[in-house]
């Protein structure tokens, strides 16, 4: 590979910037993909690692192998701190300077605490490998303290779980931490009794699933009841703290907060001094490139991407690749010297959400789907998205066995000792022999 041919720079190795990578290692480019993790990660199935269905090996998968065919692809382990538009090159945070011809941003979301940043250690939100550890490591937390807890008010506490947001990542959370304390930690136990665990899900809006059509959040509604979840509607979350959450102005005490609330995306709007919408996203061309300079796109949920009849596009893990997908074919039409005007075209499948390991919803318009069989054509899709058959059969055996038996077997606590995970969560008791204020 020599010089004189097109540098591109792809910064995120997430749906929308591997699926573009591949697509265009097949053109005459030379490709330097950054990322400042070195593994892909399935985010859709991140709620399972945190709720001990799946190992974190089965939905991450290293960089470097899934790129190793192309020769013309080379990987770095690096963090972005700018963008310098007018020499086209791209900054790293050790003071490296990256040249390119083509740029492509796809860094993703991160979370939004609409404001209340300062919540963010009281109830950590779900979008990496390491949140879905910290947050499983909470939960079981949670009942081993539970176990050997004699003050009745600070046992209810740890055996209250609240997940903030009602979208599909918080009803599959608390369907599925519903299920690990009713029927995967039944009998475990000597001195509590995980089935009296609360669960207690809370959405700001009037009901779940606000992107889903009424009935499907209806059954949504329904299967969670059947599940023993409390659901609280129209009930803004107001704080945060180490020991519980105010909702309606009432406290409700508990040590184990999940965010699933919302998303911004990442500082690349910063990084290129672009005009961004409120989530902080990237205003794009309806080519995807950013206004005035046609050879950086931004493309996932880094973008305000928007469909050809002008609605937004999802953000969606479907959205990211057929953007990705999109403006590798844009390149190779460039490159064969096509510069006509090219529109990103969303096609949306369909909505999908679980609720514990029986029921889901799917919607896709006319087709409505609810129950076992929406359930089933979750798992299938989910399963076919994954990048290799090893993973695709060590998913499927997973859920089959958790199916048929309720055992999830990814129950380690891992990530330091209890006494330290305990003073990062900043849950505060009272000392009854001392009259001390300490941390759990």
């Amino acid at each position: 590979m020599t010089e004189q041919v097109p540098h591109i720079v792809v910064v995120g190795a997430g749906f929308g910037g591997l699926e573009f990578t591949r697509k265009a290692a097949r053109l005459p480019v030379r490709i330097t993909l950054i990322d400042q993790r070195n593994h892909h990660l399935f985010q859709p199935l991140l709620y399972q690692v945190a709720t001990t269905s799946l190992a974190t090996s089965e939905i991450a998968w290293p960089i470097r192998h899934l790129v190793k065919r192309f020769a013309n692809v080379e990987t770095l382990l690096a963090t972005v701190a700018g963008v310098d538009k007018d020499a086209r090159k791209v900054l790293l945070e050790d003071g490296t300077r990256i040249g390119y011809d083509t740029l492509v941003i796809a860094t993703g979301a991160r979370h939004a605490y609409f404001g209340h940043d300062e919540w963010e250690p009281f109830a950590p939100g779900l979008k990496t490998i390491e949140d879905a550890t910290a947050i499983r490591r909470r939960l079981l937390l949670a009942f081993e303290r539970a176990e050997r807890e004699t003050d009745p008010a600070m046992r209810a506490a740890l055996m209250t779980f609240v997940i903030i947001g009602g979208g599909p990542t918080g009803v599959e959370l608390a369907g599925t931490i519903a299920e690990l304390a009713r029927i995967t930690l039944k009998g475990e136990f000597r001195a509590i009794d995980p089935a009296k665990a609360r669960v207690v899900l809370i959405e700001a809006g009037p009901r779940l699933l606000g992107g889903f059509a009424e009935d499907m959040s209806a059954y949504a509604l329904q299967a969670l009841n059947r599940l023993g979840v409390e659901v609280r509607l129209g009930a803004p979350v107001t704080d945060c703290k180490g020991d519980g959450v105010v909702v309606d102005g009432k406290p409700l005490a508990t040590t184990t907060i999940i965010w699933a609330a919302g998303v911004a995306a990442s500082p690349a709007a910063g990084w290129l001094d672009a005009e961004a919408d409120r989530a902080g996203r990237v205003r794009v061309e309806a080519d995807l490139s950013l206004p005035g300079h046609p050879e950086i796109f931004v493309i996932g949920d880094t973008a305000a991407m928007k469909r050809s009849d002008g609605r937004p596009a999802p953000g969606i893990a479907p959205a990211a690749k057929q953007a990705g997908k999109f403006v590798a074919e844009n390149l190779k039409a460039r490159l064969a010297g096509d510069s006509g005007p090219k529109v990103f075209d969303y096609r949306h499948e369909g909505d999908l959400a679980t609720i514990g390991k029986r029921a889901a919803v799917f919607d896709r318009g006319r087709i409505r789907l609810k129950g076992r069989a929406a359930w089933w054509l979750w798992g299938v899709a989910h399963i076919f998205f994954l990048i290799g058959l090893r993973y695709r059969l060590a998913v499927a055996l997973s859920w089959l066995w958790i199916y048929f038996t309720g055992q999830r077997s990814a129950r380690l606590i891992t990530q330091g000792r209890e006494s330290e995970a305990a003073g990062r969560a900043g849950v505060v008791r009272q000392d009854r022999s001392a009259g001390s204020r300490q941390a759990l």
